[in-house]
C-alpha cells in the first residue's frame, strides 16, 4: 500500500477517534481505552481490507467482523459510522435509554453488527463457527475477530483455537489487541499468557506480530492475508489503551472514562488537533459541516 493511502487511513482513524468523543460527550463515560487501541486496527478493515456493501449490510458474500471484546465497541460504532453503516446522528444517543448503540453490541439494533457480543470468551467460538459454516458452504467470505488480551484467561478460546486449526480455517483470521491492560490492571499481572504466538502456532494457526497503532504495520499484514491456506491466522497487534491522547495513555484508569468538562475538552484538542496536522483547511471544512450538530 503506497504512503499516501496509508495517510489517508491514519487521517480516517483520527476522525473514528473523535466520533468516540462524541459519544462520550453524549454520555459523560464509556470504555475509551480500548476502544482508542483497537481504533486503528477496525479503522483498516473496514476501509481498506474487508467485502462490504454497508449500503446493504446483510449481502451474503460480506466479510464479517466479530468484536469479541463487546465493550470496546465505541470502536466499531465510531467506524460504522464513518463508513456510512448508520447516521453519525446515533451517536449522540450513547448511553440514553433505548439506544441502538449500547454498552455492547446488538446485532437487532444496528446494521454492520454480526453478533451480540460481551460476556468475554464468546466473539472467536462464534467466529469459528462462522467460518466453518462460510467454508462448508463454498462461500469465499472471510470472518475476521478482535479479541482484548484479558480475554485469553477464558477456556472457551482455546477450544476454538484447536477447532479452527482442526477445521482448516484459513478464512478466519484473529487480531489480539494486545494493550497490556485490563480493568483489575496489568494483564501480565493477573493471567499471563504471553508469549501466544508460540501456543497458537502449536495449536497449527500462522501467526503475525505487529504494532496495532502503526498503520502501515497494520496494512502490511492485511495485504499479507491469507498467509498460508489451510490455516487460521493470528495476529498480535501490540497497541497502547487510551492510544492519541498522550495525558491517558497506557494507564488502567482509562479503560473505563469519566472525564469532567475540562479533560473532555482537552481531549477533544488533542484529536482534531492531530487530525488536521495532516489533512488540508478543505477537507476540515467538509468534515465539520458533515459533523455539524
Amino acid at each position: 500500500m503506497d504512503s499516501e493511502r496509508v495517510r489517508e487511513l491514519e487521517r480516517t482513524a483520527q476522525k473514528c477517534r473523535r466520533n468516540v468523543l462524541r459519544m462520550v460527550e453524549a454520555s459523560g463515560h464509556g470504555h475509551l481505552g480500548g476502544a482508542f487501541s483497537a481504533i486503528d486496527l477496525v479503522t483498516a478493515l473496514y476501509f481498506s481490507k474487508m467485502r462490504i456493501q454497508p449500503e446493504n449490510p446483510k449481502w451474503e458474500n460480506r466479510d464479517r467482523f466479530i468484536l469479541s471484546a463487546g465493550h470496546k465497541c465505541m470502536a466499531q460504532y465510531a467506524v460504522l459510522a464513518e463508513r456510512g453503516y448508520f447516521p453519525k446522528e446515533i451517536l449522540d444517543t450513547y448511553g440514553s435509554l433505548k439506544s441502538r448503540i449500547p454498552g455492547h453490541p446488538d446485532m437487532h439494533k444496528l446494521p454492520g453488527i454480526e453478533a451480540n457480543t460481551g460476556a468475554l470468551g464468546h466473539g472467536l467460538s462464534i467466529a469459528v463457527g462462522m467460518a466453518l459454516g462460510l467454508k462448508s458452504a463454498g462461500n469465499g467470505a472471510r470472518v475476521y475477530v478482535m479479541m482484548g488480551d484479558g480475554e485469553l484467561a477464558e477456556g472457551s478460546n482455546w477450544e476454538a483455537v484447536a477447532a479452527a486449526a482442526h477445521h482448516g480455517l484459513d478464512n478466519l483470521v484473529l487480531f489480539l489487541d494486545y494493550n497490556g491492560l485490563q480493568i483489575s490492571g496489568r494483564v501480565e499481572n493477573i493471567m499471563n499468557f504471553m508469549p501466544a504466538g508460540p501456543k497458537f502456532e502449536a495449536f497449527g494457526w500462522n501467526v503475525r506480530e505487529i504494532d496495532g497503532n502503526d498503520m502501515g504495520q497494520i496494512a502490511a499484514v492485511l495485504e499479507e492475508i491469507p498467509v498460508q491456506n489451510g490455516r487460521p491466522t493470528l495476529v498480535i497487534a501490540h497497541t497502547v489503551k487510551g492510544k492519541g491522547l498522550p495525558f491517558l495513555e497506557n494507564q488502567a484508569a482509562c479503560h473505563y472514562w469519566t472525564p469532567d468538562r475540562e479533560e473532555l475538552e482537552r481531549a477533544i484538542r488533542e484529536v482534531e488537533s492531530g487530525l488536521w496536522a495532516s489533512g488540508g483547511e478543505h477537507e476540515r471544512k467538509e468534515w465539520e459541516n458533515e459533523n455539524d450538530r
